[in-house]
């Protein structure tokens, strides 16, 4: 087995181990992250009706090249915040 379908196997075990313990409802959504090499993907995801509620991604903030990483990626939460909070979310499944 090659080391990228090793790799995809992996992280779909992972996630499937995630996914049979969390559920999200619309008051009470499941944070969903992932990291590409493109950036970094947030959502607050309805289960029970299979919607995605609200959603941020690295490329909506402006970022210097002199920012970190780490900077970014709290300011995109801070951002998901501000949306979530718009729609009346309070509170997630992480």
């Amino acid at each position: 087995m090659n080391k990228q379908i090793a790799k995809n196997a992996k992280m779909a075990r992972r996630h499937g181990r995630v996914r049979a313990k969390i559920s999200g409802t619309e008051l009470r959504p499941r944070l969903s992250v992932f990291k590409s090499n493109a950036g970094l993907y947030l959502q607050l995801i309805n289960d029970e009706q299979g919607l995605t509620l609200v959603s941020a991604h690295s490329r909506e903030i402006k970022a210097d090249s002199k920012k970190k990483k780490t900077d970014i990626s709290l300011e995109l939460g801070k951002l998901l915040a501000q949306k979530a909070l718009a729609k009346k979310i309070q509170t997630v499944v992480f």
